[in-house]
C-alpha cells in the first residue's frame, strides 16, 4: 500500500481513478491554503540587514521562474523556510530589510512562497520599490517588529494598518498604504495597475 505506484502498470479505469483522486487532493490543498490567507498566520523572524543575497542566493538566479525562486528562498539563513512556509505566513525582521543588490527576484521569491507580507522597522529603498512594483506588501512598524516573536500568530489589515498578534493579544498601528500604492498592490503590481487604468497594454 505504501510503495511507489507506477500508473502505467494499472488498467485504464484504475489509472483514471487514481489520477482523479490525486488531482482532487491537490486542489483541496491549494484551496485550503488560499482560504487561510486572511486568518492569523505564523511568523518567521529574522534580524537586521537581511540582504537580497540571503533572501534568494545569486547562485539560484539561473532559473528566474517563481517556483524555482520560492524553492530556494531564505535557504542560507533558514534552510527549512521554503519547505515549511504556508500561504499567508508573515516574515518579521530587523531594520534595513532587503539591502544589497537591486534584484527584483528577492521580493518575488517571498511572494512566490505565499508570504503575506514583511514587517520591519525599515526597508532598503530599492527593495521597497521592487516589492510595490510586483504587488508584494511591506509594512514599516518598529515596535511590532521588535515585539512580535517567531511562531506568533499575526494578522495585518492593510486597509487600516493595524497589526494584530493573537498569540500575545497585542496590536500595533502602522501607517496604511497611500491610496495609489494600495491600488498597485491590490492590482497585483505596477504593470497590472497601469493596464487597469488603460495606460499600458
Amino acid at each position: 500500500v505504501y510503495g511507489t505506484w507506477d500508473l502505467r502498470s494499472l488498467s485504464g479505469p484504475k489509472r483514471t481513478g487514481i489520477k482523479f483522486f490525486l488531482l482532487l487532493f491537490l486542489s483541496r490543498k491549494r484551496r485550503n491554503n488560499s482560504e487561510r490567507i486572511d486568518e492569523p498566520m505564523k511568523v518567521y523572524k529574522y534580524g537586521a540587514n537581511v540582504d537580497t543575497d540571503v533572501i534568494i542566493p545569486a547562485r539560484h538566479l539561473n532559473d528566474p521562474s517563481p517556483a524555482a525562486l520560492a524553492s530556494h528562498c531564505m535557504e542560507d539563513i533558514d534552510p527549512d523556510f521554503a519547505s515549511t512556509v504556508e500561504a499567508g505566513d508573515i516574515v518579521v525582521a530587523g531594520p534595513n530589510f532587503g539591502c544589497g543588490s537591486s534584484r527584483e527576484h528577492a521580493p518575488l521569491a517571498l511572494k512566490s512562497c505565499g508570504v503575506k507580507c514583511v514587517i520591519a522597522p525599515s526597508f532598503a529603498r530599492i527593495f521597497y520599490r521592487n516589492a510595490i512594483n510586483i504587488g508584494f506588501p511591506i509594512v514599516e512598524c518598529a515596535q511590532a517588529a521588535q515585539e512580535i516573536q517567531a511562531g506568533d500568530q499575526v494578522d495585518v489589515d492593510f486597509s487600516t494598518g493595524v497589526i494584530t498578534d493573537t498569540t500575545q493579544g497585542k496590536t500595533w498601528q502602522a501607517a496604511p498604504f497611500p491610496e495609489f500604492i494600495d491600488g498597485i498592490i491590490k492590482s497585483g503590481g505596477l504593470l497590472n495597475s497601469l493596464k487597469a487604468r488603460g495606460v499600458a497594454k
